[in-house]
């Protein structure tokens, strides 16, 4: 990982284009798989978004078939019908996220993705000892087709990727770091990939950490902590936290 000449302080991310679900179609209940009733947390809830913290382990958006329609959306949707996806995180993250309520706020949320007006961070327990205090991973990714989902770097044909990273803390008797993230671009598997070709995998991650380091967790050690966006109505900031459960 190389040092950046200076440490930045904002946090954003890109607006990734979205699919039907993505759009607000209705998620309820498919054939002889309704959605689980169990709720997820929310912290804030207005008239026009609503921030939920996703547990590890639960898709955001539904999946291909009826048994994988169980998602953050859909729980969601059960107690607010106009809740709808703006962004999402990996099945495998947790952490925080914001829903729009109604066309209106999702698409002005929305454009507030598309111009990296959503500043997110995130924590991670990685594999080894970072050498640097802080720093920017500066790799191309490209979807890796024969073995998706799997992403992969590529110089050559991949989109330019940037994540910026600090570390929190070293743990030198488990040769582990708590690292603090922030994606400037929102790739796929970004922060998962970045780090796994420095050298430093994600501990708990099923996809990019060799055995050893995946079986160090039982999840995927990576969180959504923070979260900034104009509010989609008034545009004025806003702000939330959520502490990681590891």
């Amino acid at each position: 990982m190389s040092v950046s000449a200076a440490r930045t302080a904002a946090w954003s991310d890109a607006h990734r284009p979205q699919g039907a679900a993505e759009a607000g179609l209705p998620i309820g209940t498919s054939g002889s798989h309704p959605v689980a009733c169990t709720p997820v947390p929310l912290l804030h809830v207005d008239d026009h978004c609503i921030v939920a913290v996703k547990p590890a382990g639960l898709l955001s958006v539904p999946g291909r078939g009826a048994e994988r329609r169980d998602c953050l959306a859909a729980r969601i949707q059960a107690g607010h019908a106009d809740a709808l996806v703006v962004h999402r995180l990996d099945m495998a993250t947790s952490g925080l996220v914001v829903l729009a309520r109604g066309a209106t706020a999702q698409r002005r949320l929305g454009i507030a993705f598309a111009a990296r007006a959503v500043e997110k961070c995130y924590v991670a327990i990685v594999d080894g000892l970072v050498a640097d205090d802080a720093g920017e991973i500066d790799l191309p990714l490209i979807a890796d087709w024969p073995n998706r989902p799997r992403q992969i770097v590529d110089r050559t044909c991949g989109k330019p990727s940037l994540t910026r990273y600090r570390v929190l803390d070293r743990d030198g008797t488990a040769g582990r770091t708590r690292i603090e993230l922030t994606p400037v671009t929102g790739r796929s598997h970004q922060l998962r990939v970045h780090l796994q070709a420095s050298g430093h995998p994600i501990l708990g991650d099923a996809l990019y950490a060799p055995p050893a380091v995946h079986a160090a967790a039982d999840r995927l050690l990576l969180h959504a902590t923070a979260l900034r966006f104009p509010h989609p109505a008034s545009g004025t900031p806003l702000g939330f936290e959520s502490a990681p459960p590891f």
